[in-house]
């Protein structure tokens, strides 16, 4: 039988002065909650929260833990309403567990707004443990879902996703599915990316969103453009060229596109780039 490590008192107890050592699944947990209180919870009062939710995690043994999850999982699958299944969807995101990961991914599917927003949320503050999941199990037909999915895979900027994003943003016929996949190739973590594929694959989203600019759909372009932006902040330094023509690109949506809001986020985004 497999034994779990042994691990010395509990960390912050009264009966030793040093922490125990943390393990994997609580590591992403603790790095969730952060993100959580960086990104996502500005009110003082669910910054009281997140906080009273790191100091009972601290004094929480790994079977705990794990106990809690597992409680967790079972209220979403038990939840017999909307308001319900939200609420006990945002607790499961809130805990930040690996474990939590494919019960999120099905939330993602739903067709309720408020459990797609928590589970995406809980997603991407878990980060790189869930990618390899995310692209394993979306649903093909379930456009929504897909479109949540996206936001997942767009907010944790993983590489991995990158293949999936540049087929959605051009060719998927749901707006919602290309709006998030543009936004995404502006989020990519190119460090995470072997040095020698990134010049490429940085070209082929430099590809991609062009085309994406010429959307019929203004929501779509306004995506785009917001994916140039962050691409060009990406590119500055290590690809002048690309950088070159991404700011020119940026300067005549700026100037020709139909949507005045496109126009104006265009024209935001050459205002910020670095070095302009």
């Amino acid at each position: 039988m497999h034994q779990r490590p042994y691990h010395k008192k509990n960390c912050h107890s009264r009966e030793c002065g040093n922490p125990q050592s943390i393990g994997g699944e609580r590591k992403v947990q603790l790095i969730m909650f952060t993100y959580l209180f960086t990104n996502i919870y500005k009110e003082p009062e669910s910054r009281q929260y997140i906080i009273g939710n790191l100091n009972n995690l601290m004094n929480m043994t790994d079977v705990q833990v794990e106990d809690r999850v597992q409680k967790l999982i079972e209220a979403v699958q038990q939840a017999d309403s909307a308001n319900r299944l939200t609420d006990a969807v945002r607790d499961l995101a809130e805990v930040g567990a690996i474990a939590a990961i494919p019960t999120l991914i099905e939330a993602l599917g739903y067709n309720n707004p408020g459990a797609a927003v928590a589970a995406v949320d809980g997603l991407v503050a878990i980060g790189k443990p869930a990618v390899v999941s995310i692209l394993e199990q979306l649903d093909g037909y379930n456009y929504g879902a897909r479109a949540w999915a996206l936001r997942a895979l767009a907010g944790i900027g993983d590489p991995r996703g990158l293949d999936f994003l540049l087929e959605t943003a051009e060719k998927d016929f749901a707006l919602s599915v290309r709006r998030a996949a543009a936004r995404g190739l502006g989020n990519i973590h190119w460090d995470d990316m072997e040095p020698d594929r990134v010049p490429e694959a940085q070209r082929r989203a430099h590809q991609s969103l062009a085309a994406v600019c010429l959307d019929p759909e203004w929501v779509v372009r306004y995506a785009a453009v917001v994916g140039l932006q962050g691409l060009g902040t990406a590119v500055v330094n290590s690809q002048p060229t690309e950088f070159g023509q991404i700011l020119e690109r940026l300067q005549a949506i700026a100037k020709t596109d139909g949507e005045l809001s496109v126009r104006a986020r265009a024209q935001l985004a050459v205002q910020e780039l670095p070095g302009i």
